[in-house]
């Protein structure tokens, strides 16, 4: 498994520097340590890291032959991702979730058109519209906007990252999809053009698929 630049920053910083904490690593690079929790999971559980409790991370520097992390190194995000299932910000909740039902997905994905594409908005779980139905009175005509989660709280991956990578982000934040974007220039700006959704199910499925060759 290829290690990305920030990978391979964080992996220096801890041979130069360890034993150091994660918050440590994290204000080195400038940015929080919950940005940087899935990278040093990766870095861990492929042997170049390793961390104490009360001491932190240090520096091993080498990879363990592991066999199913080598199967999972394989594999990408778009390989075993599935098609996105996407609202918009105006529909309404009760429509969504009969989509949600229809479509036998516990997470919708919310875009706004943009010429041919959906760039991602937000996202709807069943927890948000749980959410919306006790605290509405059990009513459901809100529009989808008023309980998604906003882009920027909205963990993702791209299609080219280690399906590795993605799994350790559902582990890490404690969700049960991710969407699938790809950053692209539309109208003058960067956007975050839904190609897909990386979700538990894909990783299960590779799983048993990988055991059972």
């Amino acid at each position: 498994m290829k290690l990305t630049e920030r990978q391979e920053k964080i992996s220096h910083i801890v041979e130069t520097e360890g034993p150091i904490t994660g918050a440590a690593i994290a204000e080195q690079l400038s940015i929080t340590r919950a940005a940087i929790r899935s990278d040093l999971s990766v870095l861990t559980m492929m042997g170049i890291l390793d961390a104490r409790p009360k001491v932190g991370y240090y520096h091993v520097g080498h990879m363990r032959k592991n066999p199913l992390l080598e199967v999972m190194d394989a594999y990408s995000v778009k390989d075993i991702c599935s098609q996105p299932v996407v609202v918009t910000e105006e529909m309404s909740l009760y429509d969504a979730t009969v989509t949600m039902f229809t479509e036998d997905v516990g997470t919708l994905l919310v875009g706004a058109r943009v010429g041919e594409h959906f760039v991602l908005q937000g996202i709807l779980s069943r927890k948000d519209l749980l959410r919306a139905s006790v605290g509405n009175g059990g009513k459901l005509d809100l529009p989808v906007s008023m309980m998604m989660t906003p882009v920027s709280k909205v963990v993702v991956v791209e299609p080219t990252d280690p399906a590795l990578l993605g799994a350790q982000k559902l582990m890490d934040f404690d969700i049960d999809c991710l969407p699938v974007v790809e950053k692209v220039q539309l109208e003058g700006r960067e956007r975050l053009r839904i190609v897909g959704r990386f979700s538990k199910t894909n990783v299960t499925r590779l799983l048993v698929e990988c055991c059972t060759k």
